[in-house]
């Protein structure tokens, strides 16, 4: 009976989790470790044909100068994607949850953006960079847009945070809308009897017992701006002079078309292994900061 008992748990298991994990298995484990294998190859994109050359391709990354001084400039770009988008979704988070009018309108008008894909994304704010606010600079003297940003290397490089911020700014709201939920009504309450001003209630409790929001929306963020692509094509195509190529823009050009896959890989590789680090230490950082309620 318990040998049946445990055959039928198991069949229930692949019943219902199975395609999951097939799912799972086929587009992330398997790609995995068949790019992983890649990067110990020169895998001609064109012919298929490949030998294993060893760790050729990774000294060749390490060799790359402009590879590192792309992915110091992904850096920078994340740090002010991350701190942007955090920081407005945080206060927007705190605005739509204070029991205003229409405020389920509100979250689903700023939610939006999330559902535009990059590529869309990038092109409409190209228009608007190069373009509308040129016209209204001009029109109502305003140096700031004077000129389109995308063609000055400092704000080509403001126009890709914004414009990836703006995308990711909903979808981090949901996020801490959901985190300011678990904080109880009556510890807020006491709080507002004792004297303590809304700053303080922020800062104090509203802030410290949101933390596993906080700690998600910053590891989501991190990873989805480091592996920006679509926006960068669409908007700034790593212009001008390749003064804005993010890190992933400079993969995708060097194993599809200077057709150098393994070395291509190579830095995908090292991407990831930036990405994991920064991450896991981030989230590591901030667990320990997490109170109860």
């Amino acid at each position: 009976m318990k040998k049946k008992k445990i055959l039928g748990n198991v069949g229930t298991f692949f019943l219902f989790g199975g395609p999951s994990i097939f799912a799972f298995a086929a587009v992330v484990i398997i790609p995995f470790f068949v790019g992983l294998y890649l990067t110990f190859t020169n895998w001609d994109v064109r012919t298929a044909n490949s030998e294993l050359i060893g760790f050729a391709n990774y000294f060749e990354v390490f060799n790359d100068k402009v590879f590192w001084g792309q992915l110091w400039f992904t850096l920078k770009y994340v740090f002010f994607t991350v701190l942007i988008a955090n920081g407005v979704a945080f206060f927007i988070a705190l605005a739509l949850t204070a029991g205003a009018k229409g405020e389920q309108w509100l979250r689903t008008g700023f939610f939006t953006p999330n559902l535009i894909g990059g590529i869309v994304l990038g092109y409409l704010w190209q228009t608007l960079f190069s373009q509308v606010l040129p016209y209204l600079g001009s029109k109502y003297g305003w140096s700031l847009f004077a000129s389109s940003w995308l063609t000055e290397t400092n704000t080509a490089f403001w126009a890709l945070v914004i414009a990836t911020s703006w995308q990711l700014i909903g979808y981090l709201m949901i996020i801490y809308i959901a985190g300011f939920s678990g904080v109880p009504n009556d510890v807020l309450e006491a709080a507002s009897i004792d004297g303590a001003d809304r700053s303080s209630i922020i800062r104090k409790i509203i802030l410290p017992l949101s933390i596993p929001a906080t700690v998600i929306c910053i590891f989501i963020s991190i990873s989805r701006s480091f592996l920006t692509y679509d926006i960068n094509l669409a908007l700034t195509k790593g212009g001008p002079f390749n003064s804005t190529e993010l890190a992933t823009y400079h993969i995708v050009q060097k194993a599809f078309l200077s057709n150098q896959y393994g070395i291509g890989q190579a830095e995908a590789v090292v991407l990831f292994a930036v990405v994991a680090l920064i991450a896991l230490t981030q989230s590591y950082l901030l667990k320990k900061l997490e109170v109860e309620s």
